[in-house]
């Protein structure tokens, strides 16, 4: 087919597999470009795309088939996504770029998305084919253990993981006697160890489960239907139901008869490709860095990468997962994340309270939590995970660490106030990956009360449930007490009860234009303020009164009021700003030649291509500033830092565009410019963005027809790829919104709220709604932000010309 023939249509993607992981590919990809693809999904089963980890409380009654169903036919019509349901694609032909279902019909494909999943593994023993011998998989098997279920009896599950448990608990609950034979002296003992395994089969014993622990099946007995199961001990138990829990194994069968490189799984690269690029795949069925994943939270890593690649943006990649485990049987609580088991070059932290059935182990190395195991009270889990996860040094908490972030001693069932005091970025909802910040945003912002309102709205508990009574207590910790009677956002600080939302808005109704005017008018506890305050209202007044408000020296931290970054031995650090980063030749031997007058012990690049003159004395920076003649580069403040380039069309043989004038451009349209936090912007000359351009708070790649814009990325210590805003076709249009979306960040985002949160929280589809949709709006917040930066002036420069002194204690203007 020619080029001509497929730019008239839609690219074709297939996807194999209705499954979570295969499907949040396709939610996530229609997020992103919704009109890219004519889609085809494929699924083995009559069902439409269903919550596979809720099956267990299906079994057990607690909630029904049609409660699972995440996305129902009508969902699939209204995206226009051809549905064909119990047909099973049975070959892949890559030469013609075709997939042949079990009809015998074929459907071609450009992109084909692989989301096979998982096959139950049945141990070859005799009897298998024995009626009444099930997996538990999917919501066939669910239903055939519900019939058997009718007539009671007695069920056997092999195998004591996850799935037996809950399968276990399941039959249990349906009236049927429940014996689980396993092969380890303890059941799940991939998730727990010794101690937290004895209590989990203390507490299924105590609602009737039988174990047999270190024993395996060695044949299936019966005729036509099965009557009982024979032990690797000569014994034999009686079976009227025999469930099969032993594990699963990636469904690869159909990628390895199509040539695709296939080892435990189907081999993926960062970019979800396979060995053929024009194959993706996803989800229980693939192979990453040498590993699988059987957990749903990295499914839907992996659909968000894979997504982001069929949509043709190209820039995220997946590096693996870190995952924690949670029991849904309902009644036990049991949480487990990385090297639970320790040995011997590590540090084990445990409390065993057997009467009240709480055991916590935490396993440290190099003072860092490495792993960790909660059973009968896993409130602190998030935390625990969070920890394991940033690598935080707990030498200051060691002792505590197990009663919780709070440290009070807490080391009973106190999940209610636990999930109170959680901050806002532990993660509730592992499977979603959604915190605990997002939960409380959309409960105050959206007026939600129910957890199903909050599943629908957040996704959180949507999953695997685990969560579930995590999710309640923040409800009820948001809806209850001292949130009924505040705002939206929490107080300000400890000198005031109002929120900074709040504080925001009395500076511009009030015309409050100094610090001190606040403080008087809003009735502040502590007249002078706090640290945590002081800042953020200074902040706060000069934002809303750009030219009239009264800077406050006492409200600056000690690098703003030095205007340099003062380092541990009490010295300081001088950036002067280069724009663009070019430089010249003559403008590097005046920064030698200074250097060396003042006796620099160290000159180094930065990260974001400027000059750092390091170990500068006090009294030295007025006389460097006046020497070096150059503007200040606000490396010390909240402040825009750097607009990074690369060298662009100017000497890049891929360059696409001019992104070195771009950038001078950009700096000079925004030097000076206060914020929130330190902002970063770059600007790339071409899709192989060399400047990094997607973790950056603003961001610029050089496309043929253009730029396009990205925001709130990050590049520290949580890495957030940044979110496409729009392509533009000029450089003066990337200025204009650029200069729209940090002044919408100057006016909304809290003081200290970098980017990257305050996108999340804001929403993208609501900065575009104002900044890209709405270009009144635009060129009005682009306006507000030249307005306010004509009323700055270079710090530098007032230190030379004698308007600022930074020798005064505390520092002061002096009147010119």
């Amino acid at each position: 087919m020619t080029l001509q023939l497929i730019s008239q249509r839609k690219a074709r993607l297939v996807v194999v597999g209705n499954g979570m992981a295969g499907m949040r590919t396709v939610e996530e990809l229609l997020k992103m470009a919704p009109d890219l693809y004519a889609i085809t999904v494929f699924g083995a089963e009559p069902h439409p795309n269903y919550n596979r980890i809720l099956l267990s409380p299906v079994l057990a009654g607690e909630i029904t088939v049609d409660e699972i169903i995440l996305n129902d036919r009508d969902w699939y019509e209204a995206h226009g996504i051809a549905l064909r349901l119990g047909q099973a694609v049975v070959g892949i032909d890559r030469v013609r770029r075709e997939v042949r279902s079990a009809d015998g019909s074929t459907t071609p494909y450009d992109r084909l998305l692989l989301a096979t999943g998982a096959m139950p593994f049945l141990p070859p023993i005799p009897g298998m084919d024995l009626a009444g011998v099930l997996a538990f998989r999917n919501i066939g098997d669910v239903e055939q253990m519900l019939v058997a279920a009718q007539h009671g009896g007695h069920a056997v599950v092999i195998g004591g993981g996850l799935l037996g448990l809950e399968a276990a608990h399941g039959l249990l609950a349906r009236g049927m006697q429940v014996t689980i034979v396993h092969r380890h002296a303890w059941p799940l003992s991939q998730q727990v160890d010794a101690a937290g395994g004895t209590l989990l089969r203390q507490a299924m014993e105590s609602r009737g489960v039988r174990f047999l622990l270190g024993r395996q099946a060695t044949a299936l007995l019966g005729t036509a239907a099965v009557a009982g199961v024979r032990l690797d001990d000569g014994s034999e138990i009686a079976a009227d139901l025999v469930v099969m829990a032993v594990g699963i194994r990636p469904n690869m069968a159909l990628a390895r008869d199509a040539g695709l490189h296939c080892e435990q799984g189907i081999v993926v690269n960062d970019t979800l490709q396979t060995f053929d690029p024009r194959v993706y795949a996803v989800g229980e069925c693939v192979q990453h860095r040498g590993s699988t994943y059987g957990l749903v939270a990295p499914l839907f890593e992996q659909a968000k990468v894979a997504a982001n690649h069929l949509a043709e943006y190209g820039r995220m990649r997946y590096t693996g997962s870190m995952t924690s485990t949670k029991l849904k049987v309902s009644g036990i609580d049991l949480f487990s994340a990385g090297d639970f088991m320790g040995g011997a070059d590590k540090e084990e932290i445990t409390l065993l309270d057997g009467t009240h059935g709480v055991y916590k182990k935490v396993v440290v190395q190099d003072n860092r939590v490495i792993g960790g195991m909660l059973y009968g009270d896993t409130s602190i889990g998030p935390w625990i995970f969070q920890l394991m996860r940033e690598g935080t040094d707990i030498s200051a908490f060691r002792d505590h660490i197990l009663f919780g972030e709070t440290h009070l001693g807490d080391a009973g069932h106190a999940g209610e106030s636990q999930a109170a005091r959680l901050p806002d970025t532990a993660e509730i909802c592992g499977c979603n990956g959604v915190c605990k910040g997002t939960i409380v945003k959309a409960i105050r912002e959206q007026g939600l009360f129910t957890l199903e309102e909050v599943r629908k709205q957040t996704k959180a508990s949507s999953s695997c449930g685990s969560c579930t009574g995590l999710v309640e207590q923040i409800l009820a910790s948001t809806l209850g007490g001292i949130y009924d009677q505040t705002p939206k956002r929490r107080a300000l600080c400890a000198c005031t009860e109002l929120s900074h939302e709040e504080v925001r808005e009395a500076i511009v109704a009030q015309h409050l234009l100094s610090v001190r005017d606040a403080f008087a008018a809003l009735d502040w506890r502590h007249p002078g303020g706090c640290p945590t305050c002081r800042p953020a209202v200074n902040y706060y007044v000069r934002t809303a009164w750009p030219a009239q408000a009264l800077d406050d020296p006492q409200a600056r931290f000690i690098n703003e009021r030095a205007h340099a970054n003062i380092q541990k031995d009490g010295t300081y650090s001088v950036v002067p700003r280069i724009y663009g980063g070019i430089t010249s030749p003559a403008e590097l031997k005046h920064i030698a030649e200074v250097a060396e007058r003042y006796q620099v012990p160290m000159v180094k690049f930065t990260g974001g291509q400027r000059l750092d003159l390091l170990g500068v004395r006090k009294e030295d920076l007025p006389k460097v500033w006046a020497d070096l003649g150059m503007p200040s580069g606000h490396a010390y403040g909240k402040a825009l830092r750097t607009v990074k380039s690369c060298v662009g069309t100017e000497f890049c043989r891929f360059g696409t565009q001019d992104s070195t004038s771009l950038a001078i451009d950009l700096e000079h349209a925004l030097e000076r410019m206060w914020a929130p936090h330190k902002v970063k912007l770059a600007v790339s000359g071409c899709p192989r963005n060399c400047s990094e351009s997607t973790v950056k708070d603003f961001g610029i790649i050089g496309v043929d027809s253009g730029w396009e814009c990205y925001v709130g990325g990050n590049g520290g210590m949580k890495v957030r790829a940044a979110d496409l805003l729009c392509k533009v076709p000029t450089g003066a249009a990337v200025i204009e919104m650029a200069k729209a979306f940090l002044q919408l960040y100057r006016k909304d985002a809290t003081y200290l709220e970098r980017t990257a949160p305050w996108v999340e929280r804001v929403g993208l589809d609501s900065i575009k709604a104002r900044i890209v949709d709405d270009a009144a709006q635009r060129q009005a917040l682009a306006a507000e932000l030249d307005f306010a930066l004509a009323q700055e002036r270079d710090p530098w420069a007032d230190v030379v010309a004698g308007r600022l002194d930074i020798h005064a204690a505390p520092l002061r203007r002096i009147v010119g």
